[in-house]
């Protein structure tokens, strides 16, 4: 019954392979952002363990600041844990001086002198929104690729502001 099985198969007419389709050339996004997203994308000087002070205003929302380093515990507390990493991050400090609430979207992206990544991280509101009048501090968080950020020349900051 097998061979019964392979033979009929082995009679159906061959199909040519398909070929590739060819290049379209594209005028126009496939799928259009919304019109109401706010968006925000620079590149700055890069420090390592220093606070980098930032004059980015994306309809309200107020970025003053960034801080890139490693979390460590501080001698003094649990000194059985002092010296401990707790991961690399990079520090966004921003302010509502907007009328209504915010919910930011972050990226950061560090780059060598070269224009090589070094590593990237992201990160944002996850539950709630930013009031207005209100101050806020958020830890991006690099995962896996982060042995080199030290060594970081600039950094691109992206954000979005989600409805």
């Amino acid at each position: 019954m097998q061979i019964l099985a392979l033979a009929a198969l082995l009679a159906l007419p061959q199909v040519p392979p398909t070929q590739p389709a060819p290049p379209v050339a594209v005028s126009a996004p496939l799928s259009a952002p919304e019109a109401s997203l706010s968006f925000y994308s620079e590149s700055f000087a890069f420090a390592w363990d220093r606070v980098i002070p930032l004059t980015v205003n994306l309809d309200g929302l107020k970025v003053t600041q960034i801080f890139f380093n490693k979390r460590v515990v501080e001698p003094g507390f649990f000194n059985l844990l002092k010296g401990a990493e707790f991961g690399t991050r990079a520090q966004v400090e921003v302010t509502n001086t907007g009328k209504y609430p915010k919910i930011p979207g972050f990226a950061v992206a560090v780059l060598d002198k070269d224009g090589k990544l070094l590593g990237a991280a992201s990160g944002g509101t996850k539950v709630g929104t930013i009031k207005p009048g209100e101050t806020e501090t958020f830890d991006l968080n690099f995962t896996q690729v982060k042995e080199r950020l030290a060594k970081g020349d600039r950094f691109l900051l992206t954000i979005e502001l989600r409805n």
